[in-house]
Formats: C-alpha cells, sequence, structure tokens
C-alpha cells in the first residue's frame, strides 16, 4: 500500500499531520545567541504553509561547536526561548525538530573564541587557525554534552531530536577516513571511526526514551576522495539501524569543508558568497584553489533519489528524501519507492504556503530557480532574494 504525502503518520512516538518536512537551514537570525522573534517567525511561515514537521537548525551542544558565535549554544540561558518557538509552532499544528550537533572542523574557531575540534588535526580555512584533534576527554565531555542537550530540547518542547552526522561536521569528520587518522579506538575500522555516532545516538535515547523522536542526518557521499562515501555510508547506516537508537535517518550529502555544492546543485553564487566570509577567505575564494572550491552542478529534479535508492533498499528503517524536491510528482514516487517522509529547504524558502497549495490542487510544483542567491544570506538572515526583489525591487 503506497502512503500519501499529505495523509497523517508516525515518526516513532510523534503522530505528523502529513509526511513533509521543512528541512533545516540556517536562518541567521540569532544574533546573540538566542532566539527571536524573526527566528519564530522564519518557521512559523513554513508551518502555517502546511508542512508536517519544521527543523530548527543549528543548535550547538557546546561553545566550541557552534560554527560560528551566533549560532544558539542549548542551555539554560537560551532554553526559554527555545521554549517559546515551540509554543508557537504547536499552535499552527505543526510538530517541531531541533537539530542538535557539534560543528567539529566546521567551526569558526576564531569567531568561537575557543580553537574547533575534529578527529585528527587539520588546518581550518574558516579561522586560519589549527584545529585540535579531540582528545578522549573531549570525546567523553561532548557525549554528555549531548546528553544534556537533549533533555534541555525534550523540556523545551521539541518533539524531534535530529542529530547531525553529515557534512564534515565534528561526528562525521570521525567517520571519513581520508580525515580520521587517529591510531586510539576511534580511529582505523568503519566499527571504530563510527564508535563516536553511534554513541550519541545511543545515549540521547536513553536520556529521552519514547518521549520524543530521534532522528540523524546522515551523509550518503560527501563528494569527495577525503570524505566519507558510499558503500561505506551504507554500511554505517546499517549499523544505525541494528542499533535501534533511531526512528528514522534523512539522507543528504556534501560537505561544508570539501565540496559544498554537492548538496545545493545549480548556480554558484561565488561572488556574493564570497562578499559574506572574513576577509582571509574571501581572499582565498579568488583564487583557482578558492574558486574550484565552489564546484558547479547541473540542477535536476530530486538529484539525491539515485543514491537514496540504495539507501531504501538496504534498509528497513524510516528514510526521509532530500535534495531538489519540488514537484509534487516527485512526492508521490518517494512515497511510491518505499521513502516515508521528504524534505525540503529551498522551495519552501521560496514559497513557504507550497504545501497547502499542493494539497488544496492550487499547485503541483514550486517555483524555486535554483538560483542559490538564498545561500550567501545565512549570515543575514536566511532568504530568497527573488521573492524579496518580488515584493520590493528597492531591496536589490
Amino acid at each position: 500500500m503506497v502512503n500519501s504525502v499529505f495523509e497523517p503518520a508516525r515518526l516513532g512516538p510523534i503522530e505528523l499531520r502529513n509526511r513533509t518536512v521543512k528541512a533545516a537551514t540556517f536562518e541567521g537570525r540569532t544574533p546573540h545567541g538566542l532566539v527571536t522573534d524573526e527566528l519564530i517567525d522564519y518557521h512559523l511561515a513554513p508551518s502555517r504553509g502546511g508542512v508536517g514537521l519544521t527543523t530548527v537548525a543549528y543548535l550547538a551542544v557546546a561553545p566550541e561547536g557552534r560554527t560560528q558565535k551566533e549560532v544558539i549554544v542549548v542551555n539554560a540561558e537560551s532554553a526559554p526561548g527555545l521554549a517559546r518557538l515551540t509554543d508557537a509552532i504547536h499552535e499552527t499544528g505543526a510538530k517541531v525538530a531541533g537539530q542538535l550537533g557539534h560543528a567539529g572542523p566546521v567551526a569558526n574557531g576564531r569567531s568561537n573564541g575557543v580553537h574547533a575540534l575534529a578527529a585528527s588535526r587539520m588546518p581550518s580555512p574558516l579561522s586560519m587557525q589549527m584545529i585540535n584533534s579531540a582528545t578522549a576527554a573531549d570525546i567523553a565531555r561532548i557525549t554528555r554534552d549531548y546528553v544534556r542537550t537533549a533533555r534541555t530540547m525534550v523540556d523545551a518542547g521539541f518533539d524531534v531530536l535530529e542529530i547531525h552526522m553529515a557534512h564534515g561536521y565534528l561526528l562525521s569528520s570521525f567517520l571519513a577516513p581520508g580525515q580520521n587518522r587517529r591510531k586510539d579506538g576511534w580511529g582505523g575500522s568503519l566499527d571504530q571511526r563510527a564508535k563516536f555516532a553511534r554513541d550519541v545516538a545511543r545515549v540521547v535515547r536513553e536520556e529521552v526514551g519514547d518521549a520524543v523522536a530521534v532522528t540523524a542526518k546522515i551523509g550518503m557521499t560527501e563528494g569527495s576522495p577525503k570524505g566519507f562515501s558510499m558503500p561505506e555510508s551504507l554500511e554505517f547506516a546499517q549499523m544505525l539501524e541494528a542499533d535501534g537508537h533511531l526512528d528514522a535517518l534523512e539522507l543528504s550529502a556534501g560537505s561544508s569543508l570539501l565540496n559544498p555544492m554537492y548538496l545545493f546543485r545549480g548556480d554558484v553564487p561565488l561572488k556574493e558568497f564570497a562578499a559574506n566570509m572574513p576577509l582571509p577567505v574571501r581572499l582565498g575564494l579568488r583564487t583557482p584553489v578558492g574558486k574550484a572550491f565552489f564546484k558547479a552542478y547541473p540542477f535536476e529534479e530530486a538529484y539525491l533519489r539515485d543514491k537514496a535508492l540504495a539507501f531504501r533498499a538496504g534498509l528497513s528503517m524510516p528514510l526521509i528524501m532530500l535534495g531538489g524536491i519540488n514537484d509534487k510528482a516527485t512526492m508521490d514516487r518517494a512515497m511510491a519507492e518505499g521513502f516515508e517522509f521528504v524534505a525540503m529547504g529551498r522551495a519552501l524558502l521560496r514559497e513557504p504556503d507550497l504545501v497547502n497549495r499542493m494539497q488544496s490542487g492550487e499547485a503541483t510544483r514550486g517555483i524555486c530557480i535554483h538560483c542559490n542567491q538564498c545561500m550567501p544570506t545565512i549570515y543575514s538572515g536566511t532568504r530568497c532574494t527573488v521573492r524579496e526583489q518580488e515584493r520590493d525591487p528597492a531591496n536589490l
């Protein structure tokens, strides 16, 4: 029996009104690391627009785990604002997920005021500092940070906790054989490289039980020889399934440090992106090496589908399909192919009410043109600049 994307569905212990997910995307609306009215409004738009689940990104488990200093660290100071956010989303009938994680080597240590951590020591192109190799004590502390963060988020009213295990962040830096050069129990074989991520999933589930759903975002491939990729990523997903601590996996790709456009596809706004970066990075992006960093990939509908199908064939647990989903027909095909949920990012940034309009029959596909001009706005408030221009031509 094929599911309908607009029918109610269970994600672990949580009932969603439909099978659509607003994917986690940097919001750029927390200048002081705390929830703002602007952040709440950002998530109210797709929630009122019909999604079953909206995902708040990115919530750091520790100060050095922020991508930069403006990112929310989940703690006693940020918890009241997070509760205010979840209350507002629940009033719309949608549920709310929080993406918890540690940025690892993707963190800007200079912005955060503390050196970044990774599986192994490496230079940081963001801070022009060395990234330290996480010690055993660091790993134990950060594992406890996940537990504390999970409890705080449950108490703040989140329905789903999404553990970030992709995109070159800390947990995925341990997974990637080209980045993990450790000689201890967290390096070498995939079993050992996967230990940190699996332990985090276990302790989070042990802490929250069945009070909320627990999912993970994983990278099917980082699009680089130095990154984590298939078939090991599928084997890792099978480990997570066998462990039994997660209610679903969201299937992503690309790496913030190795190949960011592998996830996004479409136009590369290099000039605009560089203008929003720190001066050393901005200068670096002008070099041939810097320009090659933003590789161009043509956009096509559901561009991660073929890889996701390999995961669907190799797993029995619920999967969330991601990547270039703009068309109602794509959603229907995803349901027919056995995916339980579909996640959208740019399509909802362009049209926050797209799900309602599809469900009513008013629309069959989104109108996002994948110019990716939204990408450089993540530092000043993520938004669709095309939509902004249509509303007020004086804005651009």
